[in-house]
């Protein structure tokens, strides 16, 4: 996995036996600073690109996703033969799934990293490009970590909220009915605008703790005119990515560069925190516990942002059996068995596909990754 904070791969190898789901072992790899640049280059908006460069990244990328495969077996001395298969979300680079304008009716999402890289490599058969299945059922093509929350976090005595707090940010709704409809969606901005900002103005790749937007003052007026943006009052289903959420779209509310850049920290903070906050409340209100999961979980000030605007407790997903930085990863390997089990791996009430369909393609391995995995990769 590797999402929009385009930080790194994240690698877990799940054991599913009796069909429980376990962490056998995890793997984090950190993008050398020439590639994360030249994604968050590749990822801005309208940004033009030669097929050259993008055809270049994209191997690159199923190069290292399949070392990360290779070192992570290395490292729990696994041979590949004992793996069923990998499941990679490879890197997003443009998610729009609601062109639908007669004038420009071309829904898509595009991730990169080629899995015939990655099944050739590794020798293990490859599941990819989970996405593009459900937006040809006209749904989002997102979020799809919800049906895992489902199997992994519904619990017949609670209502649950489960949020993830990446670069976006998104909820999944927990109903303690096991035959209450579950929902989910993106929320809006994560870590994405304050990473940015970060970089801009201190040039560190994100806020360790919340510290330095800690040290700033919300501008609740300049919150609120960035929350009038349509997306947040929106009805459900609905995703976003990175490329929406960007700098550009805050300029275009106001001067930023006319407040001191720590009280704009803050109050992209605290965006984050209400309109997770504000989302739960207006589609979740049975809600009795949150339990939140992503790399937001490691922002501090963010975390006591939500407390304060939530009345119901906020917990880490490690409290009930899955690390927050493993989450998301743990959830592809997951779909990858749904495929390969036909079955289907989207939730049509939170993606709004017309049907639940099996996701993604398959790419045969050839099992000679037994030789790679001792050698460590290639």
């Amino acid at each position: 996995m590797s999402g929009t904070s385009l930080d790194g791969i994240d690698a877990a190898l799940v054991d599913f036996e009796n069909n429980k789901v376990r962490l056998v072992e995890f793997e984090y790899l950190p993008f050398p600073d020439d590639i994360q640049t030249t994604l968050q280059r590749l990822s801005k908006p309208d940004t033009l690109i030669s097929l050259k460069e993008y055809g270049a990244m994209d191997t690159r990328l199923g190069r290292l996703f399949a070392d990360t495969t290779n070192n992570l077996l290395v490292k729990a001395n696994i041979p590949a033969s004992s793996v069923k298969a990998i499941g990679s979300h490879g890197l997003t680079i443009y998610h729009a799934p609601d062109i639908r304008l007669p004038s420009d009716p071309f829904p898509f999402s595009l991730q990169i990293g080629d899995p015939n890289i990655i099944a050739e490599q590794t020798g293990i058969t490859t599941v990819a490009d989970f996405r593009r299945r459900d937006i040809a059922a006209c749904g989002q093509g997102a979020p799809l970590v919800p049906a895992f929350h489902q199997a992994v976090f519904q619990h017949p005595d609670e209502h649950r909220c489960i949020v993830n707090i990446g670069g976006i940010a998104n909820i999944t709704v927990l109903p303690k009915q096991q035959s209450a409809e579950v929902i989910g969606f993106d929320t809006g901005p994560g870590n994405t605008l304050m990473d940015l900002w970060i970089k801009l103005h201190r040039n560190l790749a994100y806020d360790k703790n919340g510290a330095w937007a800690k040290t700033g003052k919300v501008n609740h007026d300049l919150v609120a005119l960035l929350k009038q943006d349509a997306y947040f009052n929106s009805a459900p289903p609905k995703s976003t990515g990175k490329e929406y959420f960007s700098l550009p779209w805050v300029y275009q509310y106001f001067d930023a560069f006319s407040y001191k850049a720590e009280d704009i920290q803050a109050g992209l903070c605290f965006l984050t925190a209400i309109t997770i906050c504000d989302a739960i409340k207006r589609h979740a209100p049975a809600t009795e516990r949150l339990l939140i999961c992503g790399g937001g979980i490691h922002n501090a000030y963010l975390l006591e942002l939500i407390q304060q605007n939530i009345e119901c407790p906020v917990e880490s997903t490690e409290r009930y059996g899955l690390h927050p930085d493993h989450v998301e990863a743990m959830a592809f390997a997951w779909l990858a068995r749904q495929t390969l089990n036909n079955l289907p791996g989207n939730l049509k009430e939170v993606t709004g596909a017309l049907n639940a369909v099996v996701l993604g393609g398959i790419y045969l391995g050839n099992k000679k990754g037994d030789n790679l995995a001792a050698r460590g990769g290639n």
